[in-house]
């Protein structure tokens, strides 16, 4: 197992000033009060992401001395109107709810707002507004503040118990349950009124930290944007421990060596990742989903802005089993499945291609041949309800796996991987629509069991996908395509059904690239150390690692990958990912 310098806190380097600590943040703020001479009021708006710790926020805030202090949680209806509201949306399931298209507008309470922008307008000196939607119920602010919080952090704060969703008191409920409201509402509500705001934010502040504030003008702000959607840039990766995880990422990523085991990483998710902006010696965090919100045509390119909108589509992240056990037996829902259950508007397309592997590897994917549904169904359903172990290869393909091995996993396709493959996992980006139909028996790291969704499942396998189709359409499609002096390239899927393509590359020398108007993800998947180059010089060299994931954006137009440092005259290796569309 060879150990990288798989770096862990990827930064853009960006001019401008940087406040830290709340005392530097509130002088800050009152020097800027202090430069609107002449009014009868200032009019200050905190507006805040889910997820904050607004303990933490009202405590040093309110040191400001505001002669008027308006808490945007006073003007929300009730916390039942909310859940009634809600309700619809955020189901009893304890994974899965329906996307739902409210606005802050949606939350408040028309006459409460009203009163509270009466308030205002009458009063003197400073007036800070203050919490969830306060951009709402003061649209007209002298100074703008927004505290925003990458979603891994709101995460980890689930799981402690530490904060609740938008209107609603639900601390005490289990990190499923917290994580399906944001995703389905809150963070739908939070980001539609961002993206209005982005442009006229003064101030950002950073408070992922507890009590180690930081923030930066929305013009550093905006220049770090701009900079990251026109150069190769990484996102800040996280690691996560999992009933099945292994010891691969330990040593490779350079990773804490005393938790159990890591089985996440995601290593290319902008919607969960954070960015980090490194603004005069240091890193000022923020989600990466804001370089999308921003940046989406220079950094999606126009067809795929046209496609997809606002999302990231392309998703890369890792699964380890060296060491550790067999991944849930699951399959993922069809486009139209997804749509109607869940108001998603693609699905969740993967692929696993094999960055390394134990001898004996294996990968579950596609029915045996002549497979019975209802029997299968049905022992699935005797498992769920009895405990009894369900015959996995009975039913289900089990491929030989080897490091550089690429399985393709097209929606309704059965599959997991089993122990002893480090996986790196190139997928479409909706996250959480995973169908387990068995689990081989074992409780979550909650000490619960794990959802298992038989019934989902039922409705999306794709029975005609057996072992002949499996082998001959999803099995190491791997073709030649091109080579050169010291290069060769190789298609290595998505299938027909996907639309992402992945092409790999093997190079002693440099590799000529074009984003062709879209946006291209790579991994180093061989080689210590690459190094992307602009040939017009138009971004700085950009160093890459062994195992490290890295985003080209569409602006970039022509680049070239090259062996560097270490790796100078050795054979390196990328696999690059980009959305596929037919000519």
């Amino acid at each position: 197992m060879r150990k990288s310098n798989y770096d862990k806190q990827p930064a853009t380097r960006i001019a401008g000033q940087l406040w830290k600590g709340w005392q530097a943040v509130r002088d800050e703020i009152n020097r800027r009060c202090a430069s609107l001479v002449g009014k009868k009021s200032v009019v200050v708006v905190v507006e805040c992401y889910q997820g904050v710790h607004h303990e933490e926020l009202t405590r040093e805030l309110s040191a400001l001395n505001p002669s008027l202090w308006v808490d945007t949680q006073s003007v929300f209806k009730s916390v039942k109107e909310i859940e009634t509201m809600t309700y619809p949306y955020v189901t009893d399931d304890r994974l899965f709810g329906y996307r739902a298209h409210f606005t802050y507008a949606d939350f408040l309470d028309a006459s409460k707002v009203a009163d509270a922008r009466q308030q205002i307008s009458q009063a003197t000196g400073l007036v800070l507004v203050y919490g969830h939607g306060a951009a709402v119920v003061a649209p007209e602010s002298d100074i703008l503040v927004y505290v925003d919080m990458a979603r891994w952090e709101i995460q980890l704060r689930f799981r402690r118990h530490e904060i609740n969703g938008l209107g609603v008191e639900n601390k005490a409920e289990g990190a499923s349950y917290h994580y399906k409201r944001g995703y389905f509402v809150d963070w739908i509500v939070c980001d539609t009124l961002k993206k209005q705001l982005l442009p006229k934010v003064d101030y950002w502040l950073d408070t992922h930290m507890p009590e180690q504030a930081k923030m930066i003008t929305g013009e550093t702000m905006l220049a770090g944007l701009v900079k990251t959607a026109h150069q190769p840039f990484r996102v800040v990766p996280f690691f996560d421990p999992a009933p099945w995880g292994g010891q691969w990422m330990k040593r490779v990523c350079g990773l804490d060596p005393e938790p159990a085991n890591y089985g996440w990483c995601f290593d290319c998710v902008p919607e969960e990742n954070s960015l980090y902006l490194n603004v005069e010696g240091e890193l000022f965090e923020m989600p990466s989903n804001n370089v999308v919100f921003h940046q989406t045509r220079a950094l999606l390119g126009g067809p795929v802005e046209s496609r997809f909108g606002q999302d990231f589509p392309i998703r890369f992240d890792f699964l380890d089993t060296i060491g550790g056990g067999n991944l849930s037996l699951q399959v993922h829902p069809t486009t139209q499945y997804i749509r109607d259950t869940f108001g998603i508007y693609y699905t969740q397309d993967e692929s696993y291609y094999l960055l390394d592997a134990e001898e004996g590897a294996t990968v579950f994917l596609g029915l045996k041949t002549g497979v019975n549904p209802d029997e299968m169904i049905g022992a699935l359903q005797e498992s769920q309800n009895t405990g009894k172990p369900f015959e996995a290869e009975k039913y289900v393909n089990r491929w030989p796996a080897k490091k550089h091995d690429h399985f393709l996993i097209p929606n309704g396709t059965i599959h997991c991987s089993g122990a002893g493959a480090m996986v790196l996992e190139i997928s479409a980006t909706p996250s959480i629509f995973t169908f387990k139909l068995w689990d081989w028996g074992r409780l979550g790291l909650d000490g619960l069991p794990r959802p298992i969704n038989i019934g989902h499942g039922s409705h999306v396998i794709q029975w005609e996908r057996q072992t002949e189709f499996t082998r001959d359409n999803l099995v190491n499609q791997v073709k030649p395509v091109a080579e050169g002096d010291g290069w060769r390239e190789e298609r290595t899927g998505l299938h027909e059904n996907e639309f992402i393509e992945t092409r790999r590359h093997w190079f002693t020398k440099p590799v000529t690239h074009h984003t062709d108007d879209g946006v291209n993800v790579f991994n180093v998947i061989e080689g210590d150390e690459l190094i992307v180059e602009s040939l017009t010089n138009a971004f700085e060299p950009f160093v890459v690692h062994y195992a490290e994931t890295f985003i080209v954006p569409a602006s970039v137009g022509e680049y070239t990958i090259r062996p560097y440092g270490t790796s100078e005259g050795k054979e390196c290796g990328t696999i690059k990912a980009y959305v596929r569309f037919r000519q």
